[in-house]
């Protein structure tokens, strides 16, 4: 049989068909379309199957990609999909949010003039089609072990932890103190990049596997830390970071100015149909007004998108440095531009006018100079440059940073670095307090679902190397 590999010589690359802009830009379905069977053959077979795959050495969860990408292309889907999800418990949510451009396809070893191979949508392809053909399982252990584990946060981190632990037989609690299971990716990601129902999948999968949820938890408050630690052999902390940066400057206080994250929690309230009182309001609605997103990385992306949805009449994204050094991904950039999103570059905001409410942002060009010692190009002001850009609604979209979380869970000896995000040994993922542990970007900073989901599988060996120390230490006392 000849080696199907190795096309991209006589196939070019092609991904899934978008849905038209001018359809697209009215509800918050998925825009690209699924691959069927021949085309996801036919792109996996571009792969170079290379002797270093550079896609999977910089895939924080190392998976084996050019092995499904060969699996897909020879039909052979059912082993592909166990492939794939034998190093990312999500690849369906990967697959569709990731920013691939970055990370496997931006470091695909086929020349730019054929294009890299188009690894997400067929990740996202074979886990569908596995879904829909049933060969998707819940991990239920062969034994349990009878013992107890808690795990503090249900976000990408604490989830492949849960999954991780209840294979090898613990009794997992997942606790949250939202509604829903599935943190940012429920709540903070617009459903335009991931339908709600696709992270609901999992959330009932999970619990068929037998991990017990505990939502609207309220650690340190009606369920002191203390309680929990005691109630499990070991404690998981994968919160996120949810605390908004702010922005300083006159004006800054009107109201009109929201935080990116309050702004997607409302409008994805709303379309799960929770009629959030913000949203009838108009405090967090877009319809009818002129945006202005300030930030350049993935969330300002979700924002801008969300809010042409909304009806806005004009969007506008502020960001002080050119489209080269913009942090979020090329694609989102793409897709933003062709639903009528206006980038406004190399500008920055300096006051926001109005008295009651916003009415306008009062920003300065910029422009790049020297490097700093980051390495990026510092950005510096353009004298007398200012100019006003109307607004009825800015959304703060700077990044986000961690809650204190040792006077929020009450957790005296809980270590945090200079940054407020816990500390953690790095080899053990244990904090300052015995049988504690952190994972996910409360540890390393707002950060991607699939370094998520990395954290959350090494977090998950790591406990499991202490509680089976445990157990022979007590083992030991008790001879």
């Amino acid at each position: 049989m000849p080696d199907p590999m190795l096309q991209f010589v006589r196939l070019a690359q092609a991904s899934p068909e978008k849905r038209d802009v001018r359809t697209r830009r009215t509800d918050f379905e998925e825009i690209y379309r699924d691959f069927g069977i021949p085309q996801a053959r036919a792109q996996s077979s571009r792969c170079s199957q290379c002797g270093v795959p550079f896609c999977s050495i910089h895939c924080p969860l190392s998976n084996n990609i050019p092995d499904w990408l060969k699996l897909t292309a020879e039909g052979r889907l059912e082993e592909a999909y166990e492939v794939s999800s034998a190093t990312n418990n999500f690849p369906e949510i990967c697959g569709r949010i990731c920013p691939q451009d970055r990370l496997c396809e931006g470091n695909c070893v086929i020349e730019k003039g054929f294009e890299s191979v188009t690894i997400g949508a067929v990740e996202r392809f074979i886990t569908d089609t596995a879904f829909e053909r049933g060969w998707v399982k819940p991990k239920k252990p062969r034994r349990e072990l009878g013992i107890s584990v808690g795990i503090i946060g249900a976000g990408p981190a604490g989830l492949a932890c849960a999954e991780e632990l209840r294979r090898i037989g613990y009794e997992v609690h997942v606790y949250d103190r939202y509604d829903r299971v599935g943190g940012l990716m429920i709540y903070g990601i617009p459903g335009f990049k991931l339908e709600k129902d696709i992270v609901l999948r999992r959330w009932r999968l999970m619990e068929e596997a037998g991990i017990v949820f505990h939502l609207g938890a309220d650690i340190g408050g009606d369920l002191p830390f203390a309680d929990l630690r005691a109630r499990h052999a070991a404690v998981l902390v994968a919160t996120g970071v949810y605390k908004s940066r702010d922005l300083g400057g006159p004006g800054v206080g009107l109201p009109g100015i929201v935080p990116a994250l309050d702004y997607l929690t409302v409008s994805n309230r709303e379309g799960l149909g929770d009629a959030p009182a913000e949203f009838a309001s108009g405090a967090l609605n877009a319809a009818g007004k002129n945006v202005v997103v300030i930030g350049g990385g993935d969330t300002a992306m979700d924002c801008v998108r969300t809010a042409v949805r909304q009806g806005a009449r004009s969007v506008k994204c502020l960001y002080r440095r050119d489209r080269p050094n913009m942090p979020g991904s090329m694609r989102e950039v793409k897709n933003a531009e062709e639903e009528g999103v206006e980038f406004v570059w190399l500008s920055g905001p300096e006051a926001f006018l109005g008295e009651s409410h916003v009415t306008g942002v009062r920003a300065i060009h910029m422009h790049l100079g020297m490097p700093d010692a980051s390495g990026r190009q510092s950005v510096e002001p353009l004298d007398g440059s200012h100019f006003n850009i109307p607004a009825d609604l800015v959304i703060k979209a700077l990044g986000f940073d961690p809650e204190d979380l040792p006077s929020a869970f009450g957790a005296e000896g809980l270590e945090v670095s200079r940054w407020g995000t816990l500390k953690v040994d790095h080899k053990s993922f244990m904090t300052s307090l015995p049988g504690v542990f952190a994972a996910g970007d409360i540890v390393r900073g707002a950060s991607l679902v699939v370094w998520g989901i990395r954290d959350g599988r090494d977090a998950a060996a790591a406990m499991h190397a202490y509680m089976l120390q445990q157990q022979t230490a007590l083992a030991v006392a008790a001879e």
